[in-house]
């Protein structure tokens, strides 16, 4: 009974922007519960969101660090109280990773909204209605194109009336790697056993997915799993790594991730988040813009 008023209450921690702790209050209320079962659930879900936002990692001994690199240093003051966002679905995570990759955040975030909207869990709350997000099992019965989507109607309307397929929402070649990486975890993996990997393992696991190079294959172990030692590479961190570390010089994605691991160590995803976000707020993104 306890997991599955848990699980009722999922949404709370997965929008805690959205919901106002008087509607959690009148929500818990309602539930009729007793005041072991409430102070539970609170904990699990402070538990969870302190997981989300990483508020376990120590800040001050990470600004230490920073402050020993005089190239990093003056990130401290451009990103002061800046953590990562650990997703709540490692699953999510992944397909979300494999829609990024050679496109704009705009353009992904928005792909994966449609996703949602059209197959995921709707919930309600006075403050909005939410999506959650498809399982892998759903995502082997999606249609990939409005002319597969049409040709299962039998055509019954015009073919820009099909919108409930994944080309509609935008995802364009990466349909099929997402199907076929659905079925690959439903087929090969537990998800749960990478947690419990060392990274260059869990980091050869991942690259096996269809549509996952190491960029994103470093995304998925950062932002789904947690490793803090991954260093995602994509062309601005290159530019940016260049920049600082050699004086401006060409060198390629795999040179700036082997030395993003080796010189940051444990830190490197951190490291990572603040090299982008520094660079975009001290102007160092427009100086080494190409």
């Amino acid at each position: 009974q306890h997991k599955s008023n848990f699980n009722e209450f999922s949404y709370l921690y997965e929008f805690p922007k959205k919901l106002g702790n008087h509607q959690f209050s009148q929500i818990l209320d309602e539930k009729n519960l007793s005041n072991n079962e409430i102070k539970t659930i609170e904990n699990e879900i402070k538990n969870e969101l302190s997981k989300i936002y990483d508020l376990d990692f120590d800040l001050e001994k990470f600004y230490e660090f920073l402050l020993d690199d005089e190239k990093l240093a003056p990130s401290v003051d451009f990103c002061n109280g800046l953590r990562l966002f650990i997703a709540k679905d490692p699953f999510e995570c992944i397909i979300s990773s494999i829609c990024s990759a050679n496109n704009s955040i705009a353009r992904w975030t928005k792909s994966i909204d449609k996703i949602k909207h059209n197959w995921g869990e709707k919930v309600e709350f006075d403050s909005g209605i939410f999506y959650g997000f498809p399982s892998p099992n759903q995502f082997l019965d999606f249609y990939e194109t409005p002319i597969e989507e049409a040709d299962a109607d039998g055509h019954s309307y015009e073919i820009d009336c099909y919108t409930h397929n994944m080309k509609s929402c935008g995802v364009g070649y990466r349909a099929p790697y997402m199907k076929k990486a659905s079925q690959m975890i439903l087929d090969e993996m537990d998800l749960n056993d990478i947690f419990n990997m060392d990274y260059e393992e869990a980091f050869d696991l991942i690259l096996k997915m269809p549509g996952v190079g190491p960029k994103v294959a470093d995304c998925i172990l950062l932002y789904g799993f947690g490793f803090e030692e991954a260093f995602p590479s994509d062309v601005w961190i290159k530019r940016i790594v260049s920049h600082l570390y050699f004086d401006g010089e060409e060198i390629s994605a795999d040179k700036t991730r082997d030395f993003g691991i080796e010189h940051f160590g444990d830190y490197a995803g951190y490291a990572q988040l603040y090299l982008f976000h520094y660079a975009r707020k001290s102007g160092l993104m427009e100086k080494i813009r190409k």
